[in-house]
Protein backbone atom coordinates (compact mmCIF):
# COMPACT_ATOMS: atom_id res chain seq x y z
CA UNK A 1 0.00 0.00 0.00
CA UNK A 2 1.69 3.15 -0.97
CA UNK A 3 1.21 6.72 0.58
CA UNK A 4 -0.66 9.17 -1.59
CA UNK A 5 0.40 12.49 -1.69
CA UNK A 6 -0.74 15.28 0.03
CA UNK A 7 -1.34 17.40 -3.01
CA UNK A 8 -2.28 16.57 -6.53
CA UNK A 9 -2.12 20.23 -8.54
CA UNK A 10 -2.32 23.41 -8.00
CA UNK A 11 -5.28 25.15 -9.47
CA UNK A 12 -4.70 27.44 -12.31
CA UNK A 13 -5.34 30.77 -9.92
CA UNK A 14 -2.82 29.51 -7.30
CA UNK A 15 0.05 28.68 -10.02
CA UNK A 16 -0.42 32.03 -11.54
CA UNK A 17 -0.51 33.71 -7.74
CA UNK A 18 2.55 31.77 -6.83
CA UNK A 19 4.56 33.16 -10.45
CA UNK A 20 3.36 36.48 -10.11
CA UNK A 21 4.79 36.92 -6.96
CA UNK A 22 8.02 35.20 -7.12
CA UNK A 23 8.68 37.30 -10.65
CA UNK A 24 7.88 40.48 -8.90
CA UNK A 25 10.19 39.78 -5.96
CA UNK A 26 12.79 37.53 -7.23
CA UNK A 27 12.69 38.19 -11.01
CA UNK A 28 12.59 34.99 -11.76
CA UNK A 29 9.90 33.62 -14.60
CA UNK A 30 7.65 30.65 -13.97
CA UNK A 31 5.80 29.75 -17.02
CA UNK A 32 3.03 27.37 -17.68
CA UNK A 33 5.97 24.92 -18.66
CA UNK A 34 7.68 25.49 -15.32
CA UNK A 35 4.08 24.31 -13.45
CA UNK A 36 4.65 20.43 -12.84
CA UNK A 37 8.29 21.32 -11.67
CA UNK A 38 6.81 24.24 -9.08
CA UNK A 39 4.07 21.55 -7.93
CA UNK A 40 7.00 18.33 -6.99
CA UNK A 41 9.46 21.28 -5.29
CA UNK A 42 6.46 22.02 -3.24
CA UNK A 43 5.65 18.74 -2.33
CA UNK A 44 7.99 18.87 0.24
CA UNK A 45 6.98 21.77 2.08
CA UNK A 46 3.29 20.80 2.08
CA UNK A 47 4.47 17.98 3.87
CA UNK A 48 6.63 19.36 6.48
CA UNK A 49 3.47 21.61 6.82
CA UNK A 50 0.99 18.90 7.22
CA UNK A 51 -1.06 20.53 4.95
CA UNK A 52 -3.65 18.65 2.77
CA UNK A 53 -2.76 19.65 -0.61
CA UNK A 54 -0.87 21.83 -2.70
CA UNK A 55 -4.01 24.45 -3.11
CA UNK A 56 -3.96 24.45 1.02
CA UNK A 57 -0.47 25.60 0.62
CA UNK A 58 -1.13 28.39 -1.43
CA UNK A 59 -4.36 29.27 0.36
CA UNK A 60 -2.41 29.51 3.36
CA UNK A 61 0.10 32.36 1.51
CA UNK A 62 -2.72 34.15 -0.25
CA UNK A 63 -5.78 33.85 1.28
CA UNK A 64 -5.06 33.81 5.07
CA UNK A 65 -2.42 36.18 4.67
CA UNK A 66 0.87 34.26 5.78
CA UNK A 67 3.03 35.12 2.15
CA UNK A 68 5.36 36.86 4.47
CA UNK A 69 6.22 34.40 6.80
CA UNK A 70 6.56 31.68 4.50
CA UNK A 71 7.99 33.50 1.49
CA UNK A 72 11.91 32.56 2.00
CA UNK A 73 10.62 29.00 2.23
CA UNK A 74 8.75 29.28 -1.27
CA UNK A 75 12.04 31.16 -2.57
CA UNK A 76 13.81 28.16 -1.48
CA UNK A 77 11.67 25.89 -3.06
CA UNK A 78 10.87 27.32 -6.43
CA UNK A 79 14.46 28.55 -6.96
CA UNK A 80 16.89 26.30 -9.62
CA UNK A 81 19.67 25.73 -8.02
CA UNK A 82 22.23 24.13 -10.58
CA UNK A 83 26.13 24.61 -9.82
CA UNK A 84 29.06 22.92 -10.36
CA UNK A 85 32.68 23.13 -9.71
CA UNK A 86 34.88 24.72 -12.83
CA UNK A 87 31.45 25.05 -14.53
CA UNK A 88 32.44 26.64 -17.92
CA UNK A 89 36.44 26.25 -16.78
CA UNK A 90 37.67 28.78 -19.95
CA UNK A 91 36.49 31.22 -17.11
CA UNK A 92 39.27 30.42 -14.58
CA UNK A 93 41.92 29.65 -17.06
CA UNK A 94 41.10 33.70 -18.36
CA UNK A 95 40.73 34.65 -14.28
CA UNK A 96 44.18 33.13 -13.61
CA UNK A 97 45.97 34.02 -16.54
CA UNK A 98 45.05 37.54 -17.74
CA UNK A 99 42.51 39.00 -15.53
CA UNK A 100 44.53 38.58 -12.14
CA UNK A 101 47.90 39.82 -13.63
CA UNK A 102 45.73 42.99 -14.82
CA UNK A 103 43.92 43.55 -11.83
CA UNK A 104 47.17 43.95 -9.93
CA UNK A 105 48.90 46.16 -12.27
CA UNK A 106 45.69 48.58 -11.79
CA UNK A 107 47.08 51.77 -9.49
CA UNK A 108 44.78 51.13 -6.61
CA UNK A 109 46.24 47.94 -6.70
CA UNK A 110 50.02 48.82 -6.22
CA UNK A 111 50.79 48.23 -2.96
CA UNK A 112 52.72 45.43 -1.71
CA UNK A 113 50.38 42.27 -1.51
CA UNK A 114 47.34 44.00 -2.62
CA UNK A 115 43.62 42.63 -1.75
CA UNK A 116 41.13 41.28 -4.49
CA UNK A 117 37.77 41.04 -3.68
CA UNK A 118 35.65 38.56 -5.91
CA UNK A 119 32.08 38.12 -5.58
CA UNK A 120 29.57 35.74 -6.66
CA UNK A 121 26.61 36.84 -7.61
CA UNK A 122 24.71 33.89 -8.05
CA UNK A 123 26.57 31.57 -5.51
CA UNK A 124 24.22 28.69 -4.74
CA UNK A 125 25.64 26.07 -2.65
CA UNK A 126 28.58 27.57 -3.34
CA UNK A 127 30.57 25.39 -5.92
CA UNK A 128 31.63 28.62 -8.12
CA UNK A 129 32.64 30.42 -5.17
CA UNK A 130 34.98 27.66 -3.49
CA UNK A 131 36.57 27.00 -7.59
CA UNK A 132 37.16 31.02 -7.16
CA UNK A 133 39.10 30.01 -3.74
CA UNK A 134 40.86 26.96 -5.54
CA UNK A 135 42.06 29.10 -8.37
CA UNK A 136 43.41 32.10 -6.37
CA UNK A 137 44.47 30.33 -3.29
CA UNK A 138 46.74 28.07 -5.75
CA UNK A 139 48.10 31.25 -7.57
CA UNK A 140 49.27 32.57 -4.26
CA UNK A 141 50.89 29.11 -3.07
CA UNK A 142 53.24 29.65 -5.95
CA UNK A 143 54.53 33.07 -5.62
CA UNK A 144 52.01 35.43 -6.70
CA UNK A 145 51.94 38.67 -4.12
CA UNK A 146 48.12 39.81 -3.41
CA UNK A 147 45.85 38.76 -1.27
CA UNK A 148 41.71 37.50 -2.06
CA UNK A 149 38.25 38.06 -0.05
CA UNK A 150 35.67 35.80 -1.76
CA UNK A 151 31.69 37.02 -0.89
CA UNK A 152 28.87 34.45 -2.38
CA UNK A 153 25.35 35.64 -2.26
CA UNK A 154 22.03 34.12 -3.38
CA UNK A 155 18.17 34.74 -2.83
CA UNK A 156 17.93 31.20 -1.37
CA UNK A 157 18.93 30.84 2.54
CA UNK A 158 18.86 27.26 2.55
CA UNK A 159 21.56 27.33 -0.20
CA UNK A 160 23.17 29.77 1.61
CA UNK A 161 23.63 27.39 4.70
CA UNK A 162 25.11 24.09 2.67
CA UNK A 163 27.70 27.19 1.10
CA UNK A 164 28.81 27.59 4.26
CA UNK A 165 28.87 23.63 5.11
CA UNK A 166 31.32 23.46 2.59
CA UNK A 167 30.40 19.82 2.24
CA UNK A 168 29.84 18.35 -0.87
CA UNK A 169 29.11 14.53 -2.63
CA UNK A 170 31.53 12.64 -4.51
CA UNK A 171 30.24 13.24 -7.40
CA UNK A 172 29.97 16.52 -7.35
CA UNK A 173 33.68 16.79 -6.47
CA UNK A 174 34.73 14.84 -9.32
CA UNK A 175 34.94 17.98 -11.24
CA UNK A 176 37.64 19.33 -9.26
CA UNK A 177 40.94 18.73 -11.04
CA UNK A 178 43.08 15.66 -8.46
CA UNK A 179 45.84 17.85 -7.58
CA UNK A 180 43.52 20.74 -6.35
CA UNK A 181 41.39 18.08 -4.76
CA UNK A 182 44.18 16.86 -2.60
CA UNK A 183 44.94 20.21 -1.56
CA UNK A 184 41.49 21.50 -0.98
CA UNK A 185 39.46 19.17 0.52
CA UNK A 186 39.26 16.56 3.09
CA UNK A 187 37.79 13.23 2.53
CA UNK A 188 34.99 11.90 4.75
CA UNK A 189 36.56 9.55 8.17
CA UNK A 190 33.55 7.19 6.71
CA UNK A 191 34.33 6.06 3.32
CA UNK A 192 30.75 5.11 3.11
CA UNK A 193 30.17 8.67 3.10
CA UNK A 194 31.35 9.49 -0.27
CA UNK A 195 31.34 13.21 0.80
CA UNK A 196 33.98 15.87 1.33
CA UNK A 197 34.65 18.81 2.74
CA UNK A 198 36.44 22.06 1.62
CA UNK A 199 39.77 22.92 4.06
CA UNK A 200 38.89 25.37 6.87
CA UNK A 201 41.47 27.55 5.11
CA UNK A 202 39.61 28.18 1.81
CA UNK A 203 36.12 27.95 4.38
CA UNK A 204 37.53 31.32 5.77
CA UNK A 205 38.40 33.01 2.57
CA UNK A 206 34.95 32.93 1.33
CA UNK A 207 31.94 33.98 3.35
CA UNK A 208 28.60 33.70 1.84
CA UNK A 209 24.80 36.11 2.71
CA UNK A 210 21.75 36.38 1.50
CA UNK A 211 21.21 38.78 -1.37
CA UNK A 212 18.27 39.51 -3.49
CA UNK A 213 19.43 40.71 -7.41
CA UNK A 214 15.93 42.26 -7.35
CA UNK A 215 16.71 44.99 -4.64
CA UNK A 216 17.48 48.43 -5.66
CA UNK A 217 20.43 48.74 -3.45
CA UNK A 218 22.71 45.93 -2.90
CA UNK A 219 24.61 46.39 0.80
CA UNK A 220 28.06 45.52 -1.25
CA UNK A 221 31.54 47.40 -1.58
CA UNK A 222 31.88 49.33 -4.59
CA UNK A 223 35.51 48.21 -5.43
CA UNK A 224 35.01 44.58 -6.23
CA UNK A 225 37.56 43.51 -8.81
CA UNK A 226 35.82 40.44 -9.77
CA UNK A 227 31.96 39.74 -9.97
CA UNK A 228 30.56 35.90 -11.43
CA UNK A 229 26.97 36.24 -12.17
CA UNK A 230 26.70 32.83 -14.76
CA UNK A 231 23.66 31.63 -15.79
CA UNK A 232 20.98 33.42 -13.58
CA UNK A 233 20.16 36.61 -15.81
CA UNK A 234 18.44 33.66 -18.28
CA UNK A 235 16.02 33.37 -15.60
CA UNK A 236 14.74 37.17 -15.98
CA UNK A 237 12.94 39.38 -18.33
CA UNK A 238 14.75 41.96 -20.34
CA UNK A 239 14.58 45.11 -18.64
CA UNK A 240 14.87 43.07 -15.35
CA UNK A 241 18.45 42.09 -16.99
CA UNK A 242 19.32 45.66 -17.84
CA UNK A 243 18.50 46.80 -14.33
CA UNK A 244 20.45 44.15 -12.52
CA UNK A 245 23.77 44.54 -15.10
CA UNK A 246 23.16 48.50 -14.03
CA UNK A 247 24.08 47.63 -10.30
CA UNK A 248 26.18 44.84 -10.45
CA UNK A 249 28.33 47.43 -12.90
CA UNK A 250 28.32 49.84 -10.12
CA UNK A 251 29.92 47.60 -7.75
CA UNK A 252 32.96 47.04 -9.91
CA UNK A 253 36.02 49.10 -9.71
CA UNK A 254 37.43 50.90 -12.13
CA UNK A 255 38.94 48.28 -14.64
CA UNK A 256 37.23 45.63 -12.58
CA UNK A 257 35.43 41.97 -14.82
CA UNK A 258 31.96 40.47 -14.87
CA UNK A 259 32.18 37.28 -15.98
CA UNK A 260 28.23 35.41 -17.35
CA UNK A 261 27.28 32.64 -18.45
CA UNK A 262 27.72 31.54 -22.57
CA UNK A 263 23.92 32.11 -23.12
CA UNK A 264 23.92 35.35 -21.66
CA UNK A 265 26.52 37.63 -23.21
CA UNK A 266 23.91 39.15 -25.59
CA UNK A 267 21.99 40.90 -22.47
CA UNK A 268 25.16 42.80 -21.57
CA UNK A 269 25.84 44.29 -24.76
CA UNK A 270 25.46 48.25 -24.80
CA UNK A 271 25.25 48.34 -20.89
CA UNK A 272 26.46 51.48 -19.90
CA UNK A 273 29.98 51.53 -18.33
CA UNK A 274 30.97 48.13 -19.52
CA UNK A 275 33.13 46.76 -22.37
CA UNK A 276 33.11 43.38 -23.79
CA UNK A 277 36.58 42.01 -23.49
CA UNK A 278 35.40 38.55 -24.42
CA UNK A 279 32.17 36.68 -25.57
CA UNK A 280 31.09 36.17 -22.04
CA UNK A 281 33.09 38.96 -19.96
CA UNK A 282 32.98 42.21 -19.72
CA UNK A 283 35.42 45.07 -18.42
CA UNK A 284 34.35 48.31 -16.57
Amino acid sequence: MSLALPAQQLSERHFRSIAEVIEARVGIQLPASKRTMVEGRLRKRVRALQLDSLDAYASRLFDEGRLAEEFVHLVDCVTTNKTDFFREPAHFDLLRETLVPRLCALPAHRGERPLLKVWSAAASTGAEAYTLAMVLQDMVATGARFDYAILGTDVSTEVLRAAADGIYSEEMLAAVPAPMRRRYVMASRDPARQIGRIVPELRRRARFRHLNLMDERYAIDRDVDVIFCRNVLIYFDRPTQRAVLGRLAGHLRPGGYLAVGHSESMSVTGVPGLTQVTSTVFRR
